[in-house]
């Protein structure tokens, strides 16, 4: 379902029904009111209101015009609420975390045909980025801003991750709690950003070190549950250039994570939704 479709579509008709009522059909009750009016001695109240009642349609649309108007706004412009449904983002994101998304830090976007009309920001590494999958631009995905147009990124076979030749800062933490010694968390610093990443220490991906270098107008994605994540590592669209195989184009933003207000990992009567989590997102 496209919801920013369906909504902009609702806010339209909605707009149509308002101003063909005040252009045409609310003159016209008035000049019916006028003429019965003129063509009686006292006019009866309930006939009155029955000429002044505004059809149904035109009712409910003036009704609900002002709501989705300001619910496309807030939506397309200012702020929309994600849930987060696996856990790739672990430590981070938990899932069930119900986030809000900056739609304006990376620049204003027309809703449907996500077209930036004003240009405010650009991404910064290590920034938590929403985005549509390229492979199936239906798909909203949550990871972590790792490569910029332009760098030069290696993920060695040892899980250290290198921009530019150089070695991203990480810090042990020790086991995760729970994991039994199965997984390790770890501080990572990549740009401004400090956050804890998760890695298996039974490794479920060995494999070689892979390079890439990040094409203009591009962003290359990553997960903080690094042995969990399909990010920008392991996507594979035979649709997509070489050159492009699991970059993010600029086209694909939808916006910056900045907050968790709510955690609900199962909605259900049983189990309640928990503000536990609340807080920005590092």
């Amino acid at each position: 379902m496209n919801f920013p479709l369906m909504l902009v579509i609702a806010v339209a008709v909605c707009g149509a029904l308002a101003l063909l009522d005040l252009l045409f059909l609310a003159p016209r009750r008035r000049a019916a009111i006028d003429t019965y009016q003129a063509g009686v001695a006292q006019a009866d109240p309930q006939v009155l209101q029955r000429l002044a009642r505004e059809p149904v349609l035109v009712e409910y649309g003036k009704s609900f015009f002002p709501v989705l108007a300001l619910v496309l706004v807030l939506r397309s412009f200012l702020v929309e609420p994600f849930q987060i449904p696996s856990g790739s983002m672990k430590p981070t994101l938990e899932v069930g975390d119900f986030i809000l998304v900056n739609k304006f830090a990376y620049g204003l976007r027309l809703p449907v045909l996500d077209t930036k009309v004003v240009d405010i920001g650009e991404p910064q590494r290590g920034d938590v980025m929403v985005f549509r999958y390229p492979s199936d631009p239906n798909v909203n995905y949550i990871k972590r801003v790792v490569g910029l147009p332009g760098d030069h990124l290696r993920y060695s076979s040892d899980k250290r991750l290198f921009v530019n030749g150089q070695p991203v800062a990480e810090r042990l933490i020790g086991d995760e709690p729970g994991s039994l010694g199965s997984a390790r968390l770890y501080h990572e610093k990549l740009g401004a950003a400090e956050h804890l990443v998760r890695k298996e220490m039974r490794r479920y991906r060995i494999e070689p070190d892979r390079e890439w270098t990040v094409p203009a107008g591009h962003y290359f994605m990553v997960g903080d549950n690094r042995d969990n994540s399909n990010d920008s590592r392991y996507w594979d669209d035979p649709n997509i250039l070489p050159a492009l195989q699991g970059m993010v184009p600029d086209r694909n933003i939808v916006g910056k994570a900045f907050a968790v207000w709510m955690s609900w990992p199962e909605p259900k009567l049983s189990n309640l939704p928990t503000f536990s989590r609340v807080g920005l997102i590092h």
